[in-house]
Parts: structure tokens; sequence; C-alpha cells
């Protein structure tokens, strides 16, 4: 391998609409990213009490596997008034066929069985996970703050981006395009973290 050669990373992920907006955020750095689909791994039960534990356990699984450096991704939102839920259950609310569209609907009941009153004040969470065939693991978070709308709003994004507007926003990240959510959701904070963290020198000397 050159010095110019992009590194494989493993994502353990078989979403590939995770696997378009991290390549967009990986864009410049010396990075390529195959998929757990790609190379057929199975994925690991998510048993973890955390995003970052669950973020750690599925990173090391496909390093494990793979003897390559891996990242994996933990997400979701943290609902104030239902304290903290869906939060690392997000998936588990939207049923074994994950349909987000029940999963919305799941909280905005909950929500109004609570009363007119009910704060909706929600943060978005992204944990990355970068694990290394030695056992090495570094995390990275993000979080954003906003509240969130129903009816939802939008259809250019995924599972809860549609309910949700962040704060400093008119619109949802359901209503915004995608290259624009992801420079300022919680998964582009996690991933100015990981670049500063672990490319800051190859990025200011060019290379």
């Amino acid at each position: 391998m050159t010095a110019d050669s992009p590194r494989i990373w493993v994502l353990a992920s078989h979403n590939e609409g995770k696997l378009r907006e991290l390549n967009q955020l990986f864009a410049g750095l010396p990075v390529a990213l195959r998929t757990a689909a790609e190379l057929r791994l199975a994925e690991p039960e998510e048993t973890g009490a955390t995003f970052e534990d669950n973020a750690r356990l599925k990173a090391a699984a496909a390093s494990s596997a793979t003897g390559l450096p891996a990242l994996a991704d933990d997400s979701g939102v943290e609902v104030l008034a239902l304290g903290g839920e869906p939060g690392i259950h997000t998936g588990r609310w939207a049923g074994p066929d994950r349909d987000f569209d029940i999963a919305r609907r799941r909280v905005q009941e909950r929500l109004v069985e609570m009363g007119p009153d009910v704060s909706r004040r929600a943060t978005y969470v992204c944990v990355l996970c970068v694990a290394w065939p030695d056992g090495r693991t570094r995390v990275f978070r993000g979080d954003t703050h906003g509240v969130l709308v129903w009816p939802i709003r939008g259809d250019l994004g995924h599972g809860f981006e549609p309910m949700f507007l962040p704060d400093g926003y008119a619109i949802t990240y359901g209503e915004m395009l995608p290259e624009h959510r992801s420079r300022v959701n919680a998964r582009a904070q996690a991933i100015r973290k990981l670049r500063d963290s672990l490319f800051a020198r190859r990025i200011m000397a060019g290379t």
C-alpha cells in the first residue's frame, strides 16, 4: 500500500443510506468504506445499555471478523418527556419491520396522552466508534437539540428526521436536502470530532 492508497475500513452496517451519508462525510480522508453487507458479516445483537456500548460492540465485532479497522454508528432520539426514550431502543419502537411511521406515531401518541402542555424537547444522538484489530477503540459523540413536530414534515429524511425540528432552523431534518442535513446533524458533529482526532495532522499537511 502506498502513502496515497486509501485504508480499507469496514462500516459495521447493512444500511446503504448510511454508507452514502458517511462516504460524503469522509470525503477527502484516506479511507475507503466497505459495508458489513458487502463482506457478508452478521449483525451482532445490540445488548448495550448506551449508544456508546452498542457502537463499540458493533465496531469490535466487525474488526475482529475481518482483521480491518471498523466503524460503527449507533443513533437515536431521546425525548425529554419520555425519560430519554426511545433512545437506544429507537429501532424497537419501529417494530420487527423497522417501520418508522409506526415509531413516530407511537411517540406522538405517548406525548398526546401526557397532555397539551407536555414538553416536546428532544435530542438526536449519534455515536461513532472506530475499532482496530488489536482491540483499541475510540468513540465520538454528536448531539443536536430540538423539538418534535406533528404532523411530520418532509420526505427527504428517514427515521425520526421528518419529526425533528432542530434548534435554530425553520425546517425539519426531513425537509432539508441530504447534502445540507449531513453537514448539520448529530452524525456530522461526530464525524468532525473523528476527523479532528484521527486525521487532523494529515489534513493540515495536505496529504
